[in-house]
This record gives structure tokens, sequence and C-alpha cells, in this order.
């Protein structure tokens, strides 16, 4: 084997000191950790291993260097107990025949080989005890810092503390779990009125005010007996004066070897705060003018009512309205107005004061009364009280007023309703009460809300249905008296209802009138009507069949109606004179300015115009002369007037003489004459006889499709 050079330059001859080295690092690392590399280990015990081969051949023989190579172990981490015994054993065993040559022998190798040992051992020994040692005096040395670090800083906490609890603008009791009180800060003593030395004389129940204690001594036994750690609340306490202080309290538990020995409370005075509280909440729950409670605070009380009702507990409400209050305002002014309303709040919380009722104002002049309990007051007596307070005369300043109010009742099982619906059904009755007349109260009747939700159901549905194209129209003929012939149709719209079926004009037009709809419903029938009355005057143009189109009051009234005709003539084709526009005769009788020139621009058109149901207006025959007018259409109840079964002969002959009269009057006028709702024959015969032009009823042919007039128009004509 080549020789091994030493770390220091000297050769070790030809053994193996390499591989001893290597089998010596892998035995440290087997047997326990080493904090090097494996190849920074083999580098380290191959130094240690040519130290100790110099060593042994060293003259004079010295074991000086085995102890630095024991002591160069433990400082290089090497001090498993396994390893030592595992390198003395190596040493004693394989070292000389390994790492020295045959020459390199001396003669007594095995006594240096164990003084080697020794002195290894020693080495090792030594520094093992001197890293102990310095270690316990660092350990010692870091729990004397330690402790009096720790000492410092709770010195330096308790002086904190005390600060804190001195100065602390909030109040800062310690009690014990007694409820003795221990000590208190400043803030604490002067926020209840004591001295500190006076506190600490009282136990903490002695503080609590006489509502609050029995929940505040639950409080703190919970505290005390773990079910809480810390608790926070709003209390009041008594000031040693007597007054009341209300605190946000905040009580924490403090253990001790975990056992409860004190409780601290924090306290901040929220006196100020909470009466600001009480009175934003007055304000919130109450009216500014007239102090009674709002609608939030009723509704508030109304569903505790509804939620704690008993068995059969029944609740009524009266919603009052005062009649004619915006003239009032309007012409006397709002001040007034309002002083009227402060005045009438008074009178109907007198009024029910002995059986406690609220009384709250729901806004403007609507108050409202609720009526609960098992022995409630016929809520029709509370009414009947109400408006007897409200109709007493009022002396606002210089005027003395009489005044009237409207009230819708309700009153149902609590059970069986919910403040929504209860209120609804009150607002329903009311608006019942005003539109039969002031100053009277309407009891809500179930079924007739049940109309009154109907129609607002088809009111919500009519622009829908427009749009989704659910509507439709039917055509009565109108028939010449004289010749048989159908002359015209008129036509009236219908309703297909998804749900409903097939509703008539008599349960929507009033409806979309009072929306609005009206206009655009009107001007779909115009448009339709125009656009199958050209149909049938390309398919049959010998009939010149007319068709008659009813113009309701708002669409006479409307600035465009011209345009809006014209055009619907102009995209359908038919000509002017073979459309009919029907207008009612009061709103006829009363065009001026702009619906009048309207009228005449119409005529201008070509168009011809018709009065229906005349008759039954206030017919201004003078001015009837001057209007573009072409046809009257007589009313049905005329009509009807002169059937053959009438029962009441001298009326018979009134309607008679009434219907010639107006035929006579229209043909002096040079206007065609229609009459309506013509059911019998006779009815026909006798209008031919009185010279009426044209008819139109059930006998004639009731309302039909756009299709049977067209199979009718390929007939004849005349009638059966």
């Amino acid at each position: 084997m080549a020789a091994v050079p030493d770390p220091a330059g000297v050769d070790v001859g030809r053994a193996d000191a390499v591989g001893y080295a290597v089998d010596w690092a892998r035995a440290v690392r087997r047997l326990g950790f080493v904090p090097l590399s494996l190849a920074e280990t083999e580098r380290l015990l191959l130094a240690h291993t040519v130290r100790l081969a110099q060593a042994v051949r060293a003259e004079p023989f010295s074991v000086g260097p085995a102890e630095e190579v024991g002591r160069a172990l433990v400082e290089a981490h090497l001090t498993e107990p396994q390893a030592l015994e595992w390198t003395l054993h190596a040493l004693g065993a394989t070292f000389g025949r390994r790492v020295l040559s045959d020459g390199d022998r001396p003669a007594d190798l095995a006594d240096r080989i164990a003084a080697i040992q020794g002195g290894l051992a020693a080495g090792f020994a030594r520094a093992l005890r001197d890293r102990t040692f310095s270690q316990q005096e660092r350990i010692a040395r870091s729990a004397w810092q330690a402790r009096d670090e720790v000492e410092q800083a709770l010195r330096a906490s308790e002086a904190r503390f005390r600060a804190v609890f001195t100065g602390a603008a909030i109040g800062i009791g310690i009690a014990g779990v007694d409820g003795r009180i221990i000590d208190v800060n400043q803030a604490f003593a002067d926020m209840l009125g004591y001295s500190i030395e006076e506190l600490r004389e009282i136990n903490v129940a002695g503080l609590f005010h006489a509502d609050d204690a029995a929940g505040m001594w639950e409080l703190y036994q919970e505290l005390i007996e773990g079910k809480h750690d810390a608790v926070r609340v709003e209390k009041r306490y008594y000031r040693k004066d007597g007054s009341v202080v209300w605190t946000d309290l905040a009580v924490s538990l403090i253990r001790h070897e975990g056992r409860p020995r004190f409780t601290v409370a924090m306290m901040e005075d929220i006196t100020e705060r909470y009466q600001l509280q009480q009175r934003l909440r007055f304000q919130a729950l109450h009216d500014p003018l007239t102090g009674l409670p709002n609608r939030t605070l009723f509704f508030e009380t109304l569903g505790r009512v509804l939620d704690t009702a008993g068995v059969g507990q029944r609740v009524g409400v009266c919603f009052l309205d005062l009649d004619g209050f915006k003239a009032i305002n309007d012409s006397l002014g709002h001040d007034l107005g309002d002083r009227l309303l402060v005045m009438i709040g008074r009178r109907l919380a007198a009024c029910v004061a002995d059986h406690g009722h609220l009384v709250a104002r729901m806004g403007g002049d609507e108050f409202v009364i609720l009526v609960a309990g098992d022995d409630a007051d016929d809520p029709v007596a509370v009414a009947e009280a109400a408006l007897a307070a409200v109709a007493a005369p009022v002396h606002v300043g210089e005027h003395q007023l009489a005044v009237s109010a409207s009230v819708g009742i309700v009153q149902c099982p609590a059970s069986e309703t919910t403040a929504s619906e209860l209120m609804k059904a009150a607002d329903t009755t009311l608006y019942w009460a005003k539109a039969a007349g002031r100053g009277r109260w309407a009891v809500y009747d179930p079924e007739r809300g049940a109309r009154d939700i109907a129609r607002s159901a088809l009111v919500a549905g009519l622009p829908a249905a427009l749009d989704r194209g659910e509507f439709v129209l039917h055509y009565q003929p109108i028939v010449s008296l004289l010749e048989g012939t159908m002359l015209a149709v008129e036509a009236l719209v219908r309703w297909e209802h998804p749900e409903l079926g097939l509703i008539g004009p008599d349960r929507f037009i009033g409806l979309a009138e009072e929306t609005g709809l009206i206009v655009r419903l009107g001007e779909w029938v115009l448009r339709r009507a125009c656009a199958d009355a050209e149909r049938w005057w390309r398919e049959f143009p010998d009939a010149r069949l007319v068709v008659s189109v009813n113009l309701a009051a708002r669409q006479a009234d409307e600035p465009a109606i011209v345009d809006t005709v014209a055009d619907a003539l102009r995209t359908s084709g038919l000509p002017a004179e073979l459309l009919q526009l029907e207008l009612t005769e009061s709103a006829v009788m009363g065009s001026a300015g702009e619906p009048l020139r309207s009228l005449h621009r119409l005529a201008a058109l070509g168009v011809r115009l018709a009065v229906d149901d005349f008759g039954t207006g206030y017919s201004n025959l003078a001015y009837l002369r001057r209007l573009p007018i072409h046809c009257l259409k007589l009313a049905g109840p005329f009509v009807e007037g002169i059937r053959a079964d009438g029962t009441d002969e001298a009326a018979d002959h009134r309607d008679e003489r009434i219907v010639d009269a107006l035929v006579r009057l229209a043909h002096a006028l040079e206007l065609w004459v229609t009459a309506e709702a013509v059911e019998t024959g006779v009815q026909a015969e006798r209008l031919r006889a009185l010279r009426c032009d044209t008819g139109q009823g059930r006998f004639f042919g009731a309302p039909a499709p756009a299709d049977a007039i067209t199979a009718r128009l390929r007939g004849d004509g005349a009638l059966p």
C-alpha cells in the first residue's frame, strides 16, 4: 500500500490509516448523533489517526497527544459513550496492525497502545467534565439572570397596574368571591359618591339597584361557579345620595391555582348616553308632532299582541282618516293644520284612555286605534266614540272648524291574521267608508274584500296582458231596420284571461280608465279593428261595412288622437268613411278647446263620429247642433222600455214617446240614429215604425269573433 501523508506532513508509512479512519467515522456515526457530514467526519478522524500513530512511534514516548485527541473528540461533539467504547476497543485490537507498518512498531507497542488508550480516555473525560461544568455555570447564570428579569418585569408590571388602576378614567373595583370590596380606584369611588375607605367596608350587593339585585347576584354566582369567565352588561347602581347611575359593567373572574379568588369589575358611567338613547328611542317610536306612538311602535305592539294572544282572543283596529283635511291645509295653512292634528290626537287618546287602547298616528291625517284583549270593547263602539270626539267643534286660533272622519273597522281572531293582513283589510275598509260618504264607519266584509282583491289583481295584470296579446275583438252587427242588411259592426274588446277565461269589458274597461292604460288599449283596439275592416272591405267591397270603435274620454283628450287615427287608417289601408268613432254623450258635450278641435279634425279626415248612450247624460241640444256628429246611438234603457212584455203599460208608452222624440230630433239635425239593446222582434218592429235607422242587439246577433262576421258577409247579409 502507498504511504499515507498525515496532515502535518509526516509519512505514517504504508499501513491502512485511511481505511482505519473510514471505519472509525462510520462507527461513531452509527452509534450516535454526529454534527458533521460523513466526509468531514472522515477527514477529522484521519487527522486524529495520524496523530495517534505519531504518538505511538515518538521518542521519548508521551500520552499527551492521546489526551489532546480525547479532548478534540469532545470539542467536535463526538461524545456518545458507545462511540468512545468503540474507539478504545479499536485502539487495542487493530490500531497497531492496521495503521503501523512492520518497521514502525516499537518493541513495547502493547504497553504504548494501552497508555494511549488511557490517555485518550482521560482527555475525553476531563474535557467532558469541563464542558459540563461550563454548561452548568451558564445555566445557573442564565437562571439568575432570568429570575432578575422576571422580578424586574413583575415590579414593572405592578407599577404599571397601579398606575392604570389609580389613574384610569373608568372605575375599577376588586372584590372577593363573597362580594366584599377589597380595593377600588378613585374613579370608581367618585362614580358612586363614596370615598375609597367607605367602599372597602361595603359588599357589592349593597350597591345593586333594587330592580337588578336578583339578576346581578345570580350573575356573580355564575362567575364564581365557572359558568362564565367574564360578562358585560348595562346595569344600574345606587349612588351614596340615593340617585341612580347607569353603567357599562364588565366583570372578570381571577383564579389562583385553578380556584376562583377575586372578581375585577370595570365600570363606565353611561347615564347621559342611556338617557340620550331613551330620548332617541322615544323619538323613533313616537310622532314628533302629536306625541302619539308612530307606525313603528304600533306595528311592534300589534306584533306582540298577535304573538302572545291566547286561544279565542280577538284583535281589532279602527283605522281613521280625517275628511277634507287637505282643503284645511291648503286654505288655512299647514301650521294651522298641524295644530288641528295635535288637538285631534289628544281627543282620540282621551276618548279611549279608560280602556287602555293604543292610539297611534300613522302619518298625515291618519290615526289608528288598537283594540285587543279577551274583554276588548266592541270596535264599532270605539269607532263611534272616536268619530264623536273628532266631530266636536275645534277652535284653532281665531277659527272654529267642523271636522269629520271616516273609520275602517276590522276585528278577527288573533290566531287567524297577521299584522300586515289586518292593516291591509283596515285600509281597504277605510276606503269603503270614504266612498260611502263622510263622517261614518265601515266594517270589513271578507267577501267584498275578496272582490276588491280580485279587482286589484286585474288592475295589476292589465299591462302584462296587453303586452302578451291576451285581448281579442268581438264584433256585434248593426243592422238596417228598413232593409235588414248589416251595415256596420261595433268592435267590442274582450280579455282572454289565462285563469279566468273570457272576461267582458264591464270588468276591466273602468280599471283601464282609472290606470290610464285605456289609451294604449284603445289604440290597440283601433288598429286591430281597422285591420279587420280593411280585410272585409277588400273581400266584400260592395258591403261597404263600417266598423265602429269606442273612443274613451281620455283618448279623445289626447293631443295625438288625430294623428293616431290617421296612422291607423294609413297603416291598414281602410277608407276613412268606413271607420266610425263612438264617444259617450258626456265626453262629447264636455268637449271644449283642444278636444273640440280634435273632433273637427277627425271629421275632416272623413271619419264618422257617433254619440254613444245618448239620452243618459246632460243633452245640450244647441251645443250638439254645432258638433261634427254623424250618428246618435240611443241608450239601451229607452229601447228596453218598449218591450212587448212590459208590465207597466204607461211606462212603456212614455219610453216609446221619448224614442220617437229623440229620433225626430236626430233627423232634424240630419243625424243617423241607431237603437241599442234590441232584444226582440217587437222592439225592432216598433223602432222601424218610429223611423229609427239601424238597430243593434242580440236580436240581430251577439258579439262574435271576426270569422263569424266574415261568414255572415258571405251570405246575403239579410236577417233570417
